[in-house]
């Protein structure tokens, strides 16, 4: 089978229902769109890959299970890929890359122009997709998950827009940008599209060309993006995608000698492998890990206000995120103020069915994750903190499902597992400091260094902190992130930066001319 798929939208029109749309567990409908599409191509089918600007049968055929994180229920499978199938997908990048090296920027801004306007016609299709594979609340996955693929390629588009690609420098010589070749590219489940794009756009507007290897927990949203990059309009071989496991696919884009850069985004452990994997060719290798960020509130902040919101950011995407603020550090003076207001919060987060519109946050994305999740909490209580609220278990009237109550632990110490190990689920640890120095002493106090947070009235001592918190991004009174930044962390939290502009640097080579 080597025919690309057609739109991934659900018509009217006979035959063009993708096949996992029409999978018995899948509880939504996408809209109808405006103006039909005809195709003569074929279904897109989760068991095929998108090698060479087409659809195809990969060579393996060892087969793993795509799970609805709600119901516990099978709603597909894919196949994992073998040493065969990298090899092919890389083949296909490489051929792509002499020609596609060469594009000029409006032609590669043209088509980024045009995966926009895709991208923005079939987010609610990418919404549905996501809420089914890993849980996110139906609005969540619209509002933020699903967007986040738009709004990281109108960053990806600005800053490609204003980058130097030749200037000359104070001594004379010439100072040119140029792509770094073929990109090995690894993607999480907690954040599939958000990840996605932060490693596909900037590869396709540098001239580079890629093999994507999503989680595979998470393949139908990676299957909608492949297709609506496809429909863009860009030349066989640029964008390939591969699904697999770490050991098998992972380990064999990081070893193959014609891959340039391999960039990775997934926890510390899984990352290190990678590094070294990629260290025998020499390659060029970008990693965003794992985060335990540190959260600091002192007693001249708006107390309920901030407290409130800080809880919820922890529980946000049910907890799932790498720099989530989930160790929150309270000046002594206002702890048990912030006690109740944490408790309250906590307690009033709601949880329930991801199909549903609404505010509420989801299961965790899977079983193992929802058993060391569980692990975690008992861990915490057997180090001897209070749980304020939540607990082990599921909440109360879920009984399927991979659930989590929103848990807050009180009377920690940072030396406690809870406070220095990932938990990545709803659970919120907190810290009595006694000023700022002791602050930044436990803020600091952690392997990780993605993200920071603080809370403050002053406007001086925010500054002051923010300066000495070691941490790729300080989020100051409620302050989000904006796209177009650099993303990325300190310490075992990564190396190198997403978004915007040295997002685009991380997959350019730089050559300086020298003329006689």
């Amino acid at each position: 089978m080597t025919a690309a798929a057609p739109p991934s939208t659900v018509s009217e029109t006979a035959g063009l229902v993708p096949a996992w749309l029409q999978w018995p567990a899948w509880p939504f409908r996408a809209p109808e769109p405006q103006s039909p599409r005809k195709s003569e191509t074929d279904l897109m089918d989760l068991k095929k890959f998108y090698i060479g600007g087409a659809w195809v049968t990969p060579h393996s055929s060892r087969e793993f299970p795509v799970l609805n994180p709600a119901t516990e229920e099978q709603i597909g499978s894919i196949i994992l890929g073998d040493e065969t199938d990298v090899n092919t997908a890389v083949a296909a990048a490489k051929a792509a890359f002499d020609s596609f090296s060469r594009t000029s920027r409006d032609e590669r801004i043209a088509l980024l122009e045009r995966l926009l306007e895709i991208c923005n016609a079939r987010r609610e299709e990418m919404a549905l997709a996501l809420s089914a594979e890993m849980g996110a609340p139906i609005s969540m996955a619209r509002d933020a998950q699903a967007d986040a693929g738009i709004g990281h390629l109108e960053g990806v588009l600005a800053a490609l827009k204003s980058q130097q690609l030749r200037e000359t420098l104070a001594n004379g010589d010439i100072l040119v940008r140029e792509p770094i070749g073929v990109c090995g590219l690894i993607t999480p489940w907690n954040w599939p599209v958000n990840q996605i794009a932060l490693k596909v756009l900037p590869a396709l507007a540098t001239g580079c060309t890629c093999v994507l290897k999503p989680s595979e927990h998470t393949p139908m949203s990676a299957a909608v993006y492949a297709q609506m990059i496809h429909d863009a309009g860009y030349p066989a071989g640029v964008f390939n995608l591969i699904h697999g496991d770490g050991p098998t696919v992972g380990a064999g884009l990081s070893r193959h000698r014609d891959v340039d850069m391999m960039s990775f985004t997934g926890s510390t452990r899984a990352g290190v492998a990678v590094a070294k994997d990629s260290a025998d060719t020499v390659k060029r290798v970008t990693l965003e890990l794992g985060g335990k960020s540190p959260n600091l509130v002192f007693a001249d902040a708006d107390l309920e206000e901030k407290v409130t919101a800080s809880v919820l950011e922890c529980m946000y995407n049910t907890g799932q995120s790498c720099d989530a603020p989930t160790r929150m550090l309270v000046e002594r003076s206002c702890y048990d103020q912030v006690l109740e207001i944490a408790k309250a919060a906590a307690a009033g987060q709601a949880v329930g069915n991801p199909a549903e519109e609404g505010g509420h946050i989801g299961p965790m994305f899977d079983r193992i994750q929802f058993d060391r999740v569980q692990s975690m909490i008992q861990t915490g209580i057997d180090e001897g903190a209070t749980v304020l609220t939540g607990g082990p278990g599921r909440p109360e009237g879920l009984d399927k499902g991979w659930y989590v109550r929103p848990t807050v632990f009180a009377d920690v110490t940072n030396d406690m597992a809870i406070a220095q190990q990932e938990i990545f689920g709803p659970v919120l640890v907190i810290i009595p400091f006694e000023d700022e120095e002791d602050a930044i002493r436990i803020a600091n106090d952690t392997p990780y260094g993605l993200a920071a947070y603080l809370q403050t009235g002053d406007p001086e001592r925010a500054e002051r902190v923010a300066a000495r918190l070691r941490a790729g991004a300080v989020h100051i009174n409620g302050g989000g992130f904006n796209y177009g930044s650099p993303f990325g962390g300190y310490k075992q939290s990564g190396n190198g930066r997403e978004g915007g502009m040295l997002g685009l640097e991380d997959y350019q080579e730089v050559k300086t001319l020298h003329f006689g």
